[in-house]
């Protein structure tokens, strides 16, 4: 539990969905204590310099006590020596300067919204150079909606439709969602669907009744041997403006296309734009239609696009940059992206994707934000300076303590090294090097820097719905990152209805929306502040 609430009339009945370790919150706790109890290999090598430091400075505290013992002085000056050296010397600065940072570094990415899994994954992203992005829910929002129906003629735009949300009831695809919904808001039944399977990266097949039907891609038609002649054609010629088209098929006849559109999430392009402004290419990879993937690179502004791509080939196109010496982040939500995610030098998931894909990622991003992509790249370079700079720190303090303790400088100067001053000065030297570390939690991403992300564009489309003897009846849908679970969706609620002015409130986790009617004029900027107090951040007002 995050929060909790006092009924003090009444009773709950309730049923709890995931317990203990399998809730959202433990989950996000366990990733953080994992990736803060593993290494990076940067810590790996200063463990392995540790290893030879040691005996390297037993060795010169001996050494420097036979050297004074030999010139004449006394057995307690000589020992005071060599004790000074091995205070001096005390590695911890060195043994602090990267376990410190990279907890402060992941626990500021939780705070973030961005969960990174282990310490290896946080000091790679600084090393990317290339990232590749799956299209539908990662730069779109992946809750499309039909914008266009064509049938053969003589076939009733009620049964293809029809067969259509028959075949896709059975997908898990976010295209399919659309094709179902816009059934059910013809109030059309399902028919029953016999032998059916589903092949990766062209659609569905199955027995309706004594016929063979096909829900898919061109592809599909094709494998098939189905000529939609025209009817194709058209479909075609929807992808241009950024329409996904399907195409449905019975008894080896094409009968009809369905275009669906995906939205692009509000700060998808300028997520791509800062990705391409810190000099990374960006990629995306998908299976859709390639004259739709091309509206939808022009739109969002990436540099190069890979489309109709089965599953296992987005694998190999992650190898094949890989093989060219490039640095690949992979970022993902779907089953199909599970194997390019695994394969990808750092696997980014979409925090609402599958929990395929989350298992197979080495980032998580909560707020299902491509600009927390940048983010995360931008404090992976800031835990990389930090650990430098701690281990530059430590290595200088030790080059510069040791010879004066040994008393190199004692004859010609007279200047001795007591060895409580050493202590001390060694204690400095740790707190120094964990007091950079926590120079960390100030972190901000660039556009973080930029008024808290002030630049995503808020735009008013207020509706208002009646005015009786004065009264004012608006309302607005608030589109909103971060929700996860039903909690967030209780958190958000609540929210907004304590703002004056709300009439009633009424939260989506699916569409990561909420619909909220006011009887007076409520500023925008009162209701971002209230969803981002909350925890959750408000990307567009409609």
């Amino acid at each position: 539990m995050i929060g909790a609430t006092t009924s003090k009339s009444g009773y709950f009945k309730m049923q709890a969905t995931k317990v203990g370790d399998d809730t959202t919150l433990a989950q996000i706790v366990r990733l953080v204590d994992e990736a803060t109890s593993s290494k990076a290999p940067i810590a790996k090598l200063a463990d392995k310099v540790s290893g030879v430091f040691v005996p390297v400075v037993i060795s010169i505290a001996l050494i420097a006590v036979i050297v004074w013992l030999l010139l004449g002085y006394g057995f307690e000056f000589a020992l005071s020596i060599g004790i000074s050296v091995l205070v001096i010397s005390c590695p911890c600065a060195l043994g602090l300067a990267t376990p410190t940072a990279i907890m402060v570094g992941t626990g500021k990415g939780a705070s973030n919204g961005i969960l990174i899994k282990s310490a290896e994954a946080l000091e790679t992203a600084h090393n990317i150079d290339t990232v590749v992005l799956d299209k539908t829910g990662t730069i779109t929002q992946g809750t499309p909606v039909v914008t266009n129906m064509l049938c053969k003629e003589g076939v009733p735009q009620k049964e293809m439709l029809q067969i259509a949300a028959s075949l896709e009831k059975l997908s898990e695809h976010p295209l399919a969602d659309a094709i179902v919904a816009e059934a059910e808001k013809a109030q059309l039944s399902f028919l029953p669907v016999d032998d059916f399977k589903q092949i990766p990266g062209q659609g569905l097949v199955g027995q309706i009744g004594n016929e063979t039907c096909l829900a898919g891609n061109r592809r599909l038609m094709a494998a098939n041997g189905i000529n939609g002649g025209a009817l194709l054609q058209l479909g075609e010629e929807m992808a241009v403006d950024g329409k996904t088209p399907l195409f449905f098929a019975r008894g080896g006849q094409l009968i009809g296309v369905i275009a669906v559109a995906d939205v692009v999430k509000p700060t998808s392009k300028q997520g791509i734009a800062e990705l391409t402004g810190m000099g990374i290419e960006v990629v995306m990879l998908t299976g859709d239609n390639a004259k739709t993937a091309e509206a939808i690179r022009r739109q969002v502004g990436v540099d190069r696009v890979v489309a109709e791509v089965f599953p296992q080939d987005k694998e190999k196109e992650i190898r094949r940059l890989q093989s060219i010496g490039k640095k690949v982040a992979m970022v993902g939500d779907g089953i199909n992206d599970a194997p390019a995610l695994a394969r990808a030098d750092v696997g980014i998931a979409i925090g609402a994707g599958t929990d395929v894909a989350i298992e197979s990622a080495d980032i998580v991003l909560m707020k299902s934000d491509l600009l927390d992509v940048s983010t995360a790249i931008q404090l992976s370079k800031a835990v990389i300076r930090n650990i430098k700079q701690n281990l530059f720190w430590a290595f200088i303090y030790n080059i510069i303590g040791i010879p004066v303790a040994a008393g190199v400088f004692y004859l010609p100067f007279a200047w001795k090294l007591n060895p409580m001053i050493g202590a001390f000065a060694m204690s400095f030297s740790s707190a120094f090097v964990v007091s950079n570390a926590l120079r960390l939690r100030w972190f901000k991403a660039k556009h973080q820097a930029n008024t808290e992300r002030d630049s995503v564009p808020m735009h008013e489309q207020t509706t208002i719905k009646q005015e009786r003897k004065g009264a004012i009846h608006m309302e607005k849908v608030l589109n909103i990152e971060g929700m996860v679970c039903g909690m967030c969706v209780k958190h958000v609620d609540k929210a907004l209805r304590d703002i004056q002015g709300i009439k009633d409130v009424d939260v989506s986790l699916e569409s990561k929306s909420a619909q909220v009617q006011l009887d007076q004029d409520v500023p925008d900027a009162v209701l971002k502040a209230a969803i981002e107090d909350a925890g959750y951040q408000l990307v567009s007002i409609q």
